[in-house]
This record gives C-alpha cells, sequence and structure tokens, in this order.
C-alpha cells in the first residue's frame, strides 16, 4: 500500500519492547506533534474548507491517540517524560521544497503522508512481534488510523496539486525516505 522501499527489520520491536517506557512516551510526543502538524497545515488553507474540516478531525484524532498512549503511561505508573527530538522526521523535513505556495503545500502533504506511512508501518511490526497483548490490540487499532491518515495526505496532494506531478514527487520521496530510514531501527522510539 505505501510502497516503502525499505521495510522495518522485525528486530526493531524486541529494541521498543525492551523499554516500554521510553516507547510510550516518544509515541505521545509523535501524536501531539502530528496533531500540531494538522493545524498548522489548517492555517495554510483557509481557502479549502473542506480540507481545513478534515484536518481539524485528524488533529483532533491524533491528539486523542496522545491522550491514549498519556493513560496508558499514567496506568502502568511509567513518568511521563519530556519531548523527544525526532531526528527521522527533522531529516525528511529537510526534503520539502520550498519552492511557490502550490509546491510547498503539496510537499508539507507528502511529508505528512511519508510520516504516517512509516508509523503505520511501526505499528504493523509492534503488533506482529510484541508479547505485550495490550499494546498490540492498541497499536492495531493505531496502525488502521494511521493508514487512514495516509491516503488523507496522498489525496489532498494530489487535490491541490497535478495529479501526475504528485505521483513523481511521491515517488522522490519514497526513495529519499529509504536512504534516511536504513539508519535508523536500533533505538526505542517509533522512528528510532
Amino acid at each position: 500500500m505505501f510502497k516503502l522501499k525499505l521495510p522495518t527489520d522485525p528486530r526493531w520491536a524486541n529494541i521498543a519492547e525492551g523499554n516500554i517506557e521510553e516507547i510510550l512516551t516518544d509515541h505521545a510526543w509523535c501524536e501531539q506533534k502530528a496533531a500540531t502538524n494538522a493545524i498548522g497545515l489548517i492555517t495554510m488553507l483557509p481557502e479549502y474548507p473542506e480540507i481545513v474540516t478534515e484536518l481539524l478531525a485528524i488533529a483532533q484524532e491524533e491528539l486523542d491517540h496522545f491522550n491514549q498512549v498519556h493513560e496508558i503511561i499514567k496506568k502502568r505508573g511509567y513518568a511521563f517524560g519530556r519531548p523527544r527530538k525526532d531526528d527521522y522526521v527533522n531529516e525528511l523535513a529537510k526534503f520539502i521544497i520550498q519552492g511557490s505556495r502550490e509546491d510547498l503545500i503539496v510537499d508539507k502533504m507528502l511529508f505528512a503522508a511519508m510520516i504516517e506511512a512509516r508509523s503505520c508501518e511501526r505499528f504493523k511490526v509492534l503488533t506482529e512481534n510484541i508479547k505485550d497483548e495490550e499494546l498490540k490490540a492498541f497499536y492495531k487499532e493505531l496502525m488502521i488510523s494511521e493508514a487512514n491518515h495516509y491516503t488523507t495526505f496522498i489525496g489532498f496532494a494530489r487535490q491541490l496539486g497535478d495529479p501526475e506531478k504528485v505521483n513523481s514527487r511521491w515517488d522522490a520521496w519514497l526513495e529519499y525516505e529509504a536512504g534516511i530510514i536504513k539508519s535508523y531501527g536500533n533505538k526505542e522510539t517509533i522512528h528510532g
């Protein structure tokens, strides 16, 4: 579905499961950043009320996910740590075109789609490889949500830009992401 060029090594799930407190805190902050990103996109698109409505729903859903992860952290007696820097996302952001307004908006949609695609793929790896039954079910539910967000962002990019150019640019994003992700998969973070 996502056409990711490099799948996550399933052994990453063992690293993540080795420090559940850290992966949950990192995940919570990823959800907060996803909500913030959706809100940022809203500010760029006031002339598209239907897209704004969808982005509001995504922002609210991401905040709900943040709350759900936070509740799991509290229930398990873990400490909710400070926000983490996400090197993977920061490296992806370097690929965003700073050209025309249309190019920038389309690329920001593709940037969001890429993060959602990789997050979905990581949640699938967790679902298939960790022993914690509660988290297995939780990540399966979130995997479906992330896939829907990916589809929404790709759809917005195609709506706002020339679909052929968007598809070509998506292929470029996939290649770029493959070059980045090979350096990750060895830390107990969602993208690490």
